[in-house]
């Protein structure tokens, strides 16, 4: 039987053509940056979005936690939404591994303003933590896959400037966001110190992120990447998988998008569902209703017919659409959804 996973864009596998290209990698030692492949890669993405270098990663995870580490010293705090997946989903790095503490705070679907941030910047005072630090995520997965595009982002840009902040972007589902948004990548780019920019979710990678930054920026993350345990060797078979994706699987977000909004659709006129976040990408989160059905409850009827998705709380629903997730898929679901109750 079939299974229709909804759980993320992460469940993701590779292609024939993306394996074939992974098996045919020119390969070297990256930890001595000898691997053809992961070079080409870590040149074509920093090109790409206008940044001088990149640098290959297993994870966003590490890559957003590098460039807390390289961007701060311990003591310092970072500015970010309280949706933020630096904050809520990476096990407590920025503590743990920079030794920086998070200020909050509550922005519109996830996205923070100049207005919001301003406020928030700690005045130069021995008894205050040095605020040196800002971090975008884009697209905001807890906050239903919204999206910054340029015109937004440079206020906040010209902010951090103005106070001496660096600028960081998790960009997680940065292609997401820029299929919406209409922006390249180098419109985005212009406006960050560093950049981790995610293959392994809806561009099918199975593995990867690079962080992208000025030379010697990437040189201090190379360190910090050594010291987190990130060094790959022979990464290239991983890094083909990348530039495949980058070259193949872009424009065709569009598709899951279109996906999650017909998803969309069918949720807000379901007899079960409360309230449905604005779809803007690929992500649907909604809430049930407490005298229908429970969260638990509606997983397990939908597992019963092989679909799976996420509990994102006791009543909150997530569910991803990606290159997985096909147009038959689609149609099957929405039967699902009719027949719950």
């Amino acid at each position: 039987m079939q299974i229709i996973d909804l759980r993320s864009d992460t469940v993701t596998k590779p292609c024939k053509e993306m394996l074939s290209a992974m098996m045919n990698a020119e390969l070297g030692d990256d930890v001595f940056n000898e691997d053809p492949t992961t070079n080409e890669l870590e040149k074509y993405v920093a090109d790409l979005f206008g940044k001088e270098a990149a640098l290959f990663c297993p994870s966003g995870t590490m890559t957003n936690q590098i460039a807390i580490k390289v961007h701060t010293q311990a003591g310092d705090e970072l500015l970010c939404d309280v949706n933020s997946h630096i904050y809520n989903y990476e096990g407590g790095g920025i503590s743990f591994n920079s030794g920086v503490q998070a200020k909050l705070i509550t922005g519109n679907e996830g996205r923070l303003s100049a207005e919001l941030i301003e406020p928030c910047i700690n005045g130069n005072f021995d008894w205050l933590s040095n605020t040196s630090l800002v971090c975008l995520e884009n697209t905001v997965n807890r906050a239903g896959g919204s999206y910054y595009s340029s015109h937004q982002i440079k206020p906040i840009y010209d902010l951090c400037q103005a106070q001496g902040l660096k600028l960081h972007l998790d960009g997680a589902r940065i292609f997401n966001a820029l299929i919406e948004s209409n922006d390249s990548p180098k419109q985005i780019g212009q406006y960050f110190d560093s950049i981790s920019v995610c293959l392994s979710k809806g561009l099918g990678a199975p593995v990867g992120s690079l962080l992208l930054g000025k030379k010697e920026f990437i040189k201090k993350a190379r360190r910090i990447r050594k010291v987190f345990g990130g060094g790959m060797r022979q990464s290239g078979i991983l890094a083909a998988a990348g530039l495949f994706a980058l070259k193949n699987n872009v424009q065709r977000l569009k598709e899951d998008h279109l996906r999650a909004k017909a998803l969309e659709k069918i949720l807000l006129t379901m007899p079960y569902v409360d309230t449905v976040l604005p779809v803007y990408t690929n992500i649907i989160i909604f809430n049930l209703k407490k005298d229908k059905i429970s969260g638990l409850d509606f997983e397990k009827k939908l597992l019963d017919e092989h679909i799976r998705i996420s509990s994102f709380g006791k009543q909150t629903i997530r569910m991803v659409t990606h290159l997985n997730f096909t147009e038959e898929m689609l149609i099957k679901t929405i039967e699902i959804l009719n027949k719950i109750i």
